[in-house]
């Protein structure tokens, strides 16, 4: 009798296990990094991820979190219908200087495993930032110059 109800849970905690996917079974991500380049100290920065889901069932994403209190996602307020796309806002607020990777976790509904996402770039003080815009500037017209079709 103990060896039928060991057998019984054995089996129960099996098809469990098989039920649990990966969030990246259920969703796609428009891009699995996102890197914001060179930005301002102290000045927040956001971009949008794309998520689509794959599944025939609508998707709810219980909750995102960042890896650090710097970076902050915006859960949707609504669930992902079967096959459509909706958009998962990540802000990073470029507090502390240098370069950097933070990772944001996608948790779906009913989903064990959450999606992983990554934000990168570098933070430079408002002297390094300005200097760095101005050379910018000054390459882009240079740049635009030889792109011109007939020159």
């Amino acid at each position: 009798m103990k060896k039928l109800l060991l057998a019984a849970s054995a089996f129960v905690f099996s098809l469990t296990v098989m039920a649990q996917q990966k969030a990246e079974e259920v969703i796609k991500v428009n891009t699995e990094k996102y890197d914001f380049g060179k930005i301002k100290q102290g000045v927040p920065v956001t971009t949008f991820f794309e998520i689509t889901n794959t599944s025939d069932k609508a998707v709810v994403v219980e909750n995102a979190w960042g890896s650090c209190g710097c970076t902050t996602p915006e859960v949707p307020k609504e669930p992902i219908a079967p096959h459509s796309t909706t958009k998962l806002k990540v802000q990073y607020n470029a507090a502390a200087m240098g370069t950097f990777t933070k990772d944001v976790f996608i948790k779906l509904a009913g989903v064990q495993e959450p999606k992983n996402i990554k934000i990168t770039g570098e933070v430079l003080d408002t002297a390094a930032y300005d200097a760095y815009a101005k050379e910018s500037a000054k390459a882009k017209p240079a740049a635009a110059k030889k792109s011109k079709p007939g020159r």
